[in-house]
């Protein structure tokens, strides 16, 4: 037997033992203040092996500052970013990417599954050179998006084609960016850089950190990191114990953690989702790539698991009983089958009435 279970984020939970570890560790004695430790040294080290590549590294405390910062040094008080309308940075950030950028405007774009189309940034780009027009400065993608979709490596490589021939930077807004990558099964350089990515927002809070992510600067964009690292400071997202972020990334990456969290969270999804799909009466809403899930439940089962204590939130698209339900690493089969089997008894009882 199990009690409630808590699907309504991956943000609900606690962090992994193995970076509450990290942590205890990193906090005996005195190390050198504002990120000149030796761990965050090393993370800058790691990461470039994890992407191939040199990457430049600034590791905040979450993700709206990632987002913020990192939109900061690619668009100008008077440049426009290119998202989709359901995007976390146009819904759920409180201004905070224009306010970082100085008054930059977000332009948002319509999709199916959360996701913009090469055809419809194409057909949206313009006013380059007029000084009445803000100017095209950037595109930002979610990895995973909004609606639990994955963009595919060659999505990406077109996106970030038409942001080339435009001159714009090209950001990965990565909160789940583990999830995302091991339901694609490529290598993070194929999901970024390679791609034509410039800078990733690069998630470990909703993945087992305590409040950890990272900005990650590639190829031209590096040039941006000195002004990066003086942003953050202006912002105040500078720790002066840094080492406290830069341990939890270091942790999140040893022995595969991160990837091993990613690909419990997303089996548990798929395990959650199917049974949901089973039940009379329910759909599946969006096909289940990562660890996200929405669904359409019968009223009774909605009502009956949420009065049973059961947690999850509602997430309208088109009809009442639209509902979001999240996994994550420490999620467990006993709760997903407890709460499954909660579902079972109040549909077989409603079909009974």
């Amino acid at each position: 037997m199990t009690g409630p279970a808590n699907f309504s984020s991956d943000n609900v939970t606690g962090a992994a033992p193995e970076i509450l570890e990290a942590l205890l560790r990193a906090n005996a004695g005195p190390q050198t203040a504002y990120g000149e430790d030796e761990a965050s040294r090393r993370i800058e080290s790691r990461l470039a092996e994890v992407f191939e590549t040199e990457v430049g590294v600034v590791p905040v405390a979450t993700g709206t500052a990632a987002n913020s910062l990192a939109l900061s040094v690619a668009c100008p008080p008077y440049g426009v970013v290119y998202c989709h309308e359901r995007a976390h940075i146009n819904v759920d950030e409180c201004g905070a990417p224009e306010f970082y950028s100085g008054g930059g405007k977000l332009v948002a774009l319509p999709g199916e599954g959360a996701k913009i189309t090469p055809e419809t940034l194409e057909g949206v780009i313009g006013g380059a050179g007029i000084v009445h027009h803000a100017q095209p400065a950037a595109v930002s993608i979610s990895q995973v998006s909004e609606v639990g979709a994955v963009f595919q490596p060659a999505e990406i490589a077109a996106l970030a084609e038409v942001a080339r021939r435009h001159g714009l930077a090209f950001h990965m807004d990565g909160a789940r960016f583990a999830n995302a990558l091991v339901s694609l099964g490529v290598s993070p350089a194929e999901m970024t850089w390679k791609a034509g990515v410039d800078l990733v927002s690069f998630g470990a809070t909703k993945n087992g950190a305590f409040a950890a992510e990272a900005v990650l600067l590639f190829g031209r964009m590096r040039d941006k990191l000195e002004e990066l690292r003086y942003r953050r400071k202006r912002g105040g997202h500078l720790f002066s114990k840094g080492r406290l972020l830069s341990v939890q990334l270091e942790a999140y990456l040893a022995e595969e953690l991160w990837l091993r969290n990613a690909r419990h969270a997303n089996a548990m999804a798929k395990r959650l989702s199917e049974g949901l799909a089973a039940l009379p009466g329910a759909a599946l809403l969006q096909p289940v790539e990562a660890n996200m899930i929405f669904a359409r439940l019968p009223a009774p089962v909605v009502e009956g698991l949420r009065a049973e204590g059961n947690r999850f939130y509602d997430w309208p698209f088109e009809s009442p009983n639209e509902v979001r339900l999240i996994t994550a690493f420490c999620t467990t089969e006993a709760e997903v089958d407890g709460f499954l089997a909660a579902a079972r008894r109040l549909a077989g009882a409603e079909a009974a009435a």
